[in-house]
């Protein structure tokens, strides 16, 4: 890619640094697997709003248009990654019994100068981490359940990719600056080798979306285009089929 999220942020002297000590290439790995970071109701609201302002009141997580922007790109990423038959995984929240405490937006509930939730709000709680359904799991994909920002953290997800043969991961979903940012230091701090998929990673705010890619790009991970991991993932397809193994259509 040419032309950078990130690049309107930089100054000049960021820029003279890059170009004497260019980003580090991570690469894909021998056996890469598609990691997909809390796609659900809650940052999406059932339909696409004009605007995140006019999505807060009833849904108090929202990426607002930016979250649907990235869906297409994420179809025809998780559609390459099954044509493929890589490992899929999909990480979301867990939702608390009680209602009242969780790592979310609304522990801050009954907090000083804190807004009180709209109407119906409440409803909408007890189904915002269900995966929406233009990415939803298929059978047999795994789903796990996180209560940190990181799809590591008090989860299954090392062993699970460790005992799948996995040394690199493909990391889509949200928020750039929170979840995705967290999961992608831990996996690399576990050796994978990390890839951040530009157009179908999302945030609330754009100056934090491009700085926090910038970041991992510069330490952590490779930041790529749609079009090159989704190229990576269907020369993976041929090689499947070349060598005799069917690959599923989806």
């Amino acid at each position: 890619m040419t032309n950078r999220v990130w690049d309107a942020f930089l100054t000049a002297g960021d820029k003279a640094t890059i170009r004497e000590r260019p980003h580090q290439v991570w690469g894909f790995g021998k056996r890469p697997a598609l990691v997909l970071i809390d796609l659900y109701r809650w940052v999406f609201g059932d339909e696409r709003p004009s605007s995140v302002n006019a999505a807060l009141a009833d849904w108090p997580g929202t990426c607002g248009p930016q979250a649907w922007d990235a869906l297409p790109h994420l179809q025809r990423l998780l559609a390459a990654a099954r044509a493929a038959e890589i490992p899929v995984v999909h990480v979301t929240g867990i939702a608390d019994t009680d209602n009242v405490r969780t790592w979310s937006r609304r522990s801050k509930e009954g907090r000083s100068g804190a807004p009180p939730l709209a109407p119906g709000v409440a409803d909408r709680q007890r189904r915002r981490f269900e995966i929406v359904d233009e990415v939803a799991p298929l059978p047999g994909e795994t789903v796990l359940y996180k209560s940190a920002p990181s799809g590591f953290f008090g989860t299954l997800l090392t062993a699970h990719l460790h005992g799948l043969g996995v040394d690199a991961i493909i990391l889509a979903g949200e928020s750039t600056s929170g979840c995705v940012r967290s999961t992608v230091v831990d996996g690399r701090s576990y050796r994978f080798d990390m890839t951040v998929v530009e157009e179908c990673v999302f945030d609330r705010h754009a100056a934090p979306h491009a700085i926090n890619l910038f970041d991992m790009h510069e330490k952590y991970a490779d930041v790529l285009g749609v079009d090159e991991v989704v190229a990576h993932l269907d020369g993976l397809a041929s090689t499947s089929r070349v060598n005799g193994r069917p690959v599923v259509a989806t």
